[in-house]
């Protein structure tokens, strides 16, 4: 009765230990298999009629006033009138009846563009607030800010004026580094014109005719500009030395060796969160503040920028703003640093491409004007189309990619190597095979033993 019971334990357990074995093996399996853990979290696309730019669109600017993306990832429009908020209600977004409509706001930053210059000042449409409202900086003179406030009080108490720690300034001096005679700056993304492959970085970064090198000693050309927009706009092209991108021509550097996959571009939504690139600070995130934003820097007047929370520091000019593996913008300038924080803005990468006549090099192929892998210059009109059905504390920068590009060898060997996606299943098949040969040692032992039993019984 003792042998029968203990051959059944013995039964049972190597029949765990082989189901252990086949449940871990497929674990491992849908892992390896599955994108990395750090993929961006699915969510619907919208159409853009559905998405809060779209309304805008459609409504018109004189009965709007901007959207945004709620707190529950639903976008938000700003409308003026009650037969406006009942189509946006009808659309599946979220009114906010304000009492300016787009019209009023812009007709503020015209008038604050046409008033005597102010180094040090900028301002953007609080969509959210509907007010324009208007920073100054440090270096900003007291008289100054009292003649900009007198414009301001003629315009209307929607114009609401700020002063600001640090200084307004270009980020010069990812994404990764390009150097020049002119400074540091950081590589934004890669573009085609369908013949030759170029940089998309910042127009502050460097004149025409600026050659940049991948190191201090000067020996890894890059590539040199070729065109450029600085002040009014701050984007330019740098051209490959050898024409190409080459290999991983879709991934944007984060740190570390790790890169995050390009897929397409668009134009961002105001409470977005988003992720910027840099050659000095890294990896960073914030959210959209503002759109439309004017900056006066020392060099001069820059206009149509994304105004985000995101801190950026000297040396990550030209890095890649992005969210959900879509390029949104390259850093122009701001105020304030990584530790204490400050306001950053972008040159939308949208408005960049078409006044270059590029296109945006993505994950589906890679430079050299294939076409496979190249993104219009000029997207939808839905400011969020990917963003729209995501709350803004849930989106993520997108889907990992090694830095350089690399075969599927390497990402398999990538994803094996990482214990969150295949160390469960690991976990199971190294207790299986440890019960397996457990009851394979017991059974030899009692076998063993059974033996020299029968043994001394035999010869007494």
């Amino acid at each position: 009765m003792r042998h029968a019971r203990r051959r059944i334990v013995r039964r049972v357990t190597r029949l765990a230990a082989v189901g252990g074995l086949l449940l871990g093996s497929a674990m491992v399996t849908r892992a390896v298999a599955s994108e990395p853990s750090d993929t961006a979290p699915g969510a619907s696309v919208r159409s853009a009629v559905d998405t809060g730019a779209g309304l805008v669109e459609r409504l018109g600017t004189a009965r709007t006033a901007g959207s945004w993306i709620g707190a529950d990832g639903r976008p938000v429009v700003a409308v003026t009138d009650e037969q406006a908020a009942a189509e946006v209600r009808r659309a599946g977004a979220q009114p906010k009846l304000v009492s300016h409509s787009m019209n009023e706001l812009k007709s503020a930053a015209s008038t604050l563009r046409s008033a005597p210059r102010v180094t040090g000042t900028a301002w953007a449409m609080d969509y959210r607030t509907n007010e324009v409202v208007v920073r100054g900086d440090s270096t900003v003179s007291g008289a100054d800010w009292s003649q900009l406030t007198d414009v301001a009080g003629g315009i209307g108490s929607f114009v609401r004026m700020e002063r600001t720690d640090g200084t307004f300034t270009t980020r010069l001096n990812g994404a990764l580094p390009i150097l020049s005679t002119a400074g540091r700056c950081s590589a934004g993304f890669n573009v085609t014109d369908g013949q030759r492959d170029f940089i998309l970085t910042a127009g502050h970064c460097g004149p025409n005719g600026s050659v940049w090198f991948a190191d201090t000693q000067g020996r890894e050309q890059v590539g040199s500009t070729v065109r450029g927009s600085f002040p009014g706009g701050d984007f330019s092209l740098v051209q490959y030395a050898s024409g190409d991108a080459g290999d991983g021509a879709d991934v944007v550097a984060i740190g570390d060796g790790r890169g995050v996959r390009i897929t397409g571009a668009s134009d961002p939504s105001v409470g977005q969160r988003v992720f910027r690139s840099g050659s000095t600070s890294g990896l960073r995130d914030g959210t959209v503040t503002a759109l439309n934003a004017t900056v006066n820097y020392p060099e001069g007047t820059v206009t149509g920028l994304i105004e985000t929370n995101v801190c950026a520091e000297p040396g990550d000019s030209g890095g890649p703003l992005f969210s959900e593996g879509v390029a949104l913008g390259v850093t122009s300038g701001g105020s304030g640093d990584c530790q204490a924080g400050g306001t950053t803005f972008f040159q939308p990468v949208t408005k960049a491409m078409a006044e270059v006549g590029v296109q945006l090099i993505t994950a589906a192929g890679q430079g050299g004007g294939q076409g496979g892998g190249q993104q219009s210059a000029a997207p939808e009109p839905s400011a969020s189309a990917t963003q729209s059905a995501i709350a803004p504390g849930a989106a993520s920068p997108g889907s990992s990619a090694p830095v350089g590009g690399g075969d599927e060898g390497a990402q398999l060997l990538s994803r094996l190597a990482d214990p969150r996606n295949v160390g469960p299943g690991l976990l199971i098949i190294a207790g299986s095979l440890v019960a397996l040969v457990a009851t394979r040692f017991i059974r030899a032992e009692q076998d063993r033993k059974a033996y020299q039993r029968y043994y001394s019984a035999t010869w007494g």
